[in-house]
């Protein structure tokens, strides 16, 4: 599916992955994991990707040997979140830098986040095993 990337069209990514989940058996706390994954993502996306303009992303779903796999892809300002080291979670919250939260929790809770950047592309994908 290509969307415009703005924070209004996160109720039709959330519709797209709740339609293709729907005849899986999955626990909650799968379908949880996997949806605010997708939430903090795709927010990212429309939120920072195109600072100067409107731009599309691209949403990409599939079931491979019962693992649901997501790709996310951009053609706005190059980022790598997973370049950035994890935030120190053993310090308060006022001590901590603001940002990165998102990305890693997104690491913690997906069974694999991986990132490239290819053809002026973000390319960035998310497997969950659905099991």
């Amino acid at each position: 599916m290509l969307i415009k990337a703005t924070h209004e069209n996160l109720t039709k990514v959330n519709e797209l992955v709740e339609e293709f989940l729907a005849d899986k058996m999955i626990s909650f706390k799968t379908r949880s994991q996997i949806d605010l994954a997708v939430e903090e993502i795709y927010i990212n996306i429309a939120s920072y990707a195109y600072p100067e303009s409107e731009g599309n992303a691209e949403i990409i779903l599939s079931e491979n040997n019962g693992e649901f796999v997501m790709t996310f892809i951009d053609e706005g300002v190059p980022y790598d979140p997973l370049a950035k080291p994890d935030p120190d979670t053993t310090l308060s919250a006022s001590e901590r830098q603001i940002g990165g939260l998102g990305i890693f929790l997104v690491k913690k809770i997906m069974d694999s986040v991986t990132y490239k950047y290819t053809d002026g592309k973000n390319i960035l994908t998310i497997s969950k095993k659905l099991a």
